[in-house]
């Protein structure tokens, strides 16, 4: 009888194992794409059923294992609408997501900055503008009890310190739409503060006397990203996209970028790969995927390069995406970085298929970087649009000594995002605070004028920074002669939401700071915040702003002098701009306006 029972709970077991894998093992398969028909290959499947996360591959392609016939899904993918639907085993599933951008995106102008709930009188005079689609409109005081919120997005550009430069260096005066304060602030990375362990971000912040206003204060922001260690991040699937046509044949054009490709190169790691696509007398791949670790062969590729011929870039443009597509790392950072000084000849694409498929790819995963070269030609405006259509930055170069700066020390803050689309939420306390104006971070005429105009976020890099001022009138007056430092405990002037998304994550984050902070006497501000100081008087001399009263150059450079580091190279090569600036408009402004009597 033992022998039979034992026999037939064999038979049982036997037959349940067989039983199994068939009642128990299904497959969801399908493919996610756009509505355009394109695949969508950095979409996030979260199976309801076990909470994991599924991806599919670069073509949008995907194949689950289940544990029943049916189950639920959310899938989602940043640019798009998240989706969630009920699958069913053994139907392959032609899945469409609908993109969070609207269709006229394309022609949607951005905003540097806005107070809310409406714009004052910002754009009360925009007829004294010359060439509206171009010209930046300074920031007016706000009146804090009828807009006491202001948001500005995160610039992580510092092109406009390299282009004040350019025009100093040919001793001219500085065109006003080629001053962003905000970037200058950037050039220097000022305050750097490292976050605890446990976060993402460091925030400062300090209130003390406006040098140029003694009734009014500055109320200084400052935010640190954490810095990332190189080794423990994702590998990088980098394609460079080289301009070598005949004008990138001059001194300062490509041999300046073979120059700063070097320093680039020697931050590469072995699990990190390269690609090489140029365009000039053709559009050809230059280089095909390279590991890191070989350096040499990078390198050879870079020194082989020779400048001639005018092919189309579109087509270049195309290549260096398939590339990116093949070789395309799951959660790694995927990046096309064009270097080209600015005579970019489109080809038979328009400007607005460009920017369509930039965008498309920003959506899988593959962001869009620019890097300027060279003096005199560079246009920047158009580089910036394709950098921002893909979620990248624009970064320029004119010496060896500023390409070591950018592609060697501040490699990671080009590279490696640590938060995408960041922008900051500043709420004021109005019972303290009368008016405001923030400085820098201003917005086109365009966009003010262009009622579907919004505020799109930036990347804040590894080790990266931001400064931020306000000038603010404060409601109880404060005597010019008073320490407001013995005379004031830790005020509450208001509180900053920072609105981020992490890389490749669709998620919207937060993060929190209260401006809960003593008055501090200028003098004893740390430096960085008085050398800010003196950068955004400097900006403001620039486009002779009336928003700075009576100050003028020799204000400037004692708030300079008792704030700069004689010491760092780049600080230094400040203090010597701001003296040439000093001359130059001196020297402009004792010329005499030349009168018409034509018409008399």
């Amino acid at each position: 009888m033992k022998l039979i029972s034992l026999k037939k709970t064999l038979q049982t077991f036997l037959f349940c194992c067989a039983f199994i894998p068939c009642f128990s093992q299904y497959y969801l398969r399908g493919e996610i794409k756009d509505e355009t028909n394109q695949s969508v290959g950095n979409a996030k499947i979260q199976l309801h059923s076990n909470n994991y996360f599924y991806y599919p591959d670069t073509s949008g392609n995907f194949e689950i294992l289940i544990n029943s016939e049916t189950d639920s899904v959310t899938i989602s993918a940043n640019g798009f609408k998240p989706l969630a639907l009920l699958l069913e085993a053994g139907q392959y599933q032609s899945i469409i997501l609908n993109s969070l951008e609207n269709g006229n995106l394309l022609s949607q102008r951005h905003l540097m900055s806005i107070s809310q709930p409406h714009f004052s009188d910002r754009i009360k005079d925009l007829s004294r503008l010359e060439n509206g689609s171009q010209s930046l409109v300074e920031n007016v005081f706000e009146e804090a009890a009828a807009s006491p919120q202001t948001i500005f997005a995160v610039n992580p550009e510092k092109i406009s310190y390299n282009n004040i430069n350019r025009y100093i260096g040919m001793n001219s005066t500085v065109p006003a739409d080629a001053i962003r304060t905000e970037e200058l602030f950037n050039y220097f990375n000022l305050g750097y503060q490292e976050p605890a362990a446990d976060s993402n971000f460091k925030f400062d912040s300090y209130v003390s006397k406006c040098p140029w206003n003694e009734q009014n204060q500055l109320l200084f922001f400052h935010a640190s990203a954490k810095k990332i260690d190189l080794e423990k991040i994702p590998s990088a699937n980098l394609v460079f996209l080289i301009d070598v046509t005949g004008t990138m044949g001059l001194p300062n054009r490509l041999p300046l970028l073979k120059s700063a490709f070097r320093f680039l190169i020697n931050n590469l790691r072995e699990k990190d790969t390269v690609s090489i696509v140029v365009y000039g007398k053709s559009a050809s791949i230059w280089l095909p995927p390279t590991s890191g670790s070989n350096k040499s062969e990078i390198l050879k590729a870079i020194e082989e390069l020779k400048a001639g011929g005018a092919s189309p870039g579109d087509v270049a443009i195309k290549a260096a995406y398939t590339i990116a597509e093949n070789q395309f790392i799951q959660g790694g950072n995927n990046r096309i970085i064009l270097a080209t000084d600015g005579e970019f000849n489109i080809g038979e694409s328009t400007q607005e298929e460009l920017e369509k498929m930039i965008m498309m790819h920003k959506r899988w995963g593959i962001y869009f970087s620019c890097l300027g070269v060279g003096l005199g030609n560079i246009k920047d405006e158009k580089l910036h649009v394709l950098a921002e259509r893909g979620n990248g930055n624009m970064t320029y170069i004119d010496d060896e000594r500023h390409a070591e700066k950018a592609l060697m020390r501040e490699f990671a803050q080009i590279i490696y995002a640590v938060a995408d689309s960041a922008y900051f939420e500043i709420n004021l306390d109005s019972n303290l605070i009368k008016s405001y104006r923030l400085i820098g971070f201003e917005n086109k005429v365009d966009a003010l004028k262009d009622p579907n105009s919004k505020i799109v976020g930036g990347e804040m890099g590894s080790e990266g920074s931001l400064m931020a001022l306000f000038e603010i009138t404060p409601r109880v007056a404060i005597p010019a002669t008073e320490d407001v430092s013995n005379k004031m405990q830790m005020t509450n002037f208001g509180n900053i939401v920072m609105h981020y998304k992490m890389p490749g994550d669709s998620t919207n984050r937060y993060s929190y700071y209260q401006l809960s902070t003593t008055p501090t006497l200028f003098s004893n501000l740390p430096k960085p915040y008085r050398f800010a100081s003196s950068i955004a008087l400097y900006a403001g001399l620039l486009k002779k702003s009336s928003q700075f009263g009576d100050a003028g150059w020799n204000d400037a450079m004692n708030l300079l002098s008792e704030a700069y580091n004689p010491n760092d190279i780049f600080q230094k090569e400040f203090e010597g701009l701001m003296r040439k600036a000093k001359k130059i408009y001196a020297r402009d402004k004792k010329k005499k306006p030349v009168n018409d009597f034509s018409n008399h």
